[in-house]
């Protein structure tokens, strides 16, 4: 009787053992599929991308992208960029890649990156899926405002193991702009006219949806051209009717004059209230344009222009 019990001690302590080792496995392959699922990020295509680790060698086709991950800290990684991708200047020392039709998919297989940043709409599908064939992880940034700006920033973050970067880099921007905002002192009384082509070349302008409008809005002025949709272009006589009381330009020096210079000495300029007033500033194209940190750059600068702070 006793050696039965002594059994059956025995069997009911093995069978705990067995359901613990099986918690234990429960547990295990839970975390296992939390690690997987954590691994699994969604691009700003709608694309699902199952990055197994962080990668150690991207190609970043997009100027603002490179800047972003500069600013989170990822640039090691980088070991390759479009042809556009001036900034910082550290960037210029990457293997410099062409983009639009001439990219080189042969050239970026070579590399052997893990990870491929691309824009949705620089390149085209074929090429997109050339990489992916060539067993690479393509991740597509989308950005056409400051909130998709907060988008790639977050994506970006999440390949590169940069999350908390990213985070804090995505509160400093709002913070930023709503400090701009909320000092602005105007009411949309003042107006302001965007020139992204001289005359010279005919006069092209920032409508709306466009991170120029953006930052008009932030700093409560008026763009005369809120009207017209993106990159529009426009004529003199649009100009002149609308009268802005601030000309901002983006286009590039000549050898001749400065853009500020060309403006104020146009003819029949004169009467505009942005010309009589001087109150003409260059701005930094790359600046305004790109859905990256410098947005804020972008912000400031054009505040001290208007409210002269």
């Amino acid at each position: 009787m006793k050696k039965l019990r002594i059994i059956a001690i025995i069997f009911l302590l093995s069978i705990w053992s067995m359901a613990g080792c099986s918690n234990k496995e429960n547990v295990s392959d839970n975390i296992q599929t939390q690690e997987q699922e954590s691994n699994k990020i969604t691009d700003m295509a709608g694309n699902e991308i199952n990055l197994k680790k962080t990668p150690e060698k991207m190609v970043v086709l997009l100027p603002s992208d490179v800047e972003i991950l500069y600013e989170l800290g990822a640039d090691k990684s980088i070991i390759g960029v479009g042809e556009y991708c001036n900034y910082p200047k550290e960037a210029l020392n990457k293997k410099i890649i062409a983009t639009g039709d001439d990219l080189n998919v042969e050239q970026i297989i070579s590399l052997n990156p893990d990870v491929v940043v691309i824009g949705e709409m620089a390149q085209s599908t074929d090429q997109m899926k050339q990489l992916k064939d060539a067993g690479i992880l393509v991740a597509v940034t989308n950005s056409q405002n400051i909130a998709d700006t907060y988008k790639a920033i977050k994506l970006l973050g999440q390949i590169s193991g940069k999350e908390k970067e990213a985070d804090d880099l995505i509160a400093n921007m709002k913070d930023s702009f709503q400090e701009l905002e909320k000092k602005s002192k105007g009411n949309f009384e003042k107006t302001i006219y965007f020139e992204v082509s001289p005359l010279e070349f005919g006069l092209w302008t920032a409508g709306k949806d466009t991170f120029m409008q953006e930052l008009a809005d932030m700093l409560k002025v008026k763009n005369i051209f809120e009207d017209l949709p993106g990159w529009a272009e426009i004529s003199e006589e649009q100009v002149l009717e609308r009268n802005p009381d601030f000309i901002v330009t983006t286009t590039m020096s000549n050898k001749d004059s400065s853009p500020v210079d060309e403006i104020l000495a146009r003819n029949n300029w004169e009467n505009i209230e942005a010309i009589s007033k001087k109150q003409v500033f260059k701005g930094d194209s790359d600046m305004m344009t790109r859905p990256g940190p410098r947005l804020v750059d972008a912000a400031k600068e054009l505040y001290k222009f208007i409210y002269g702070e």
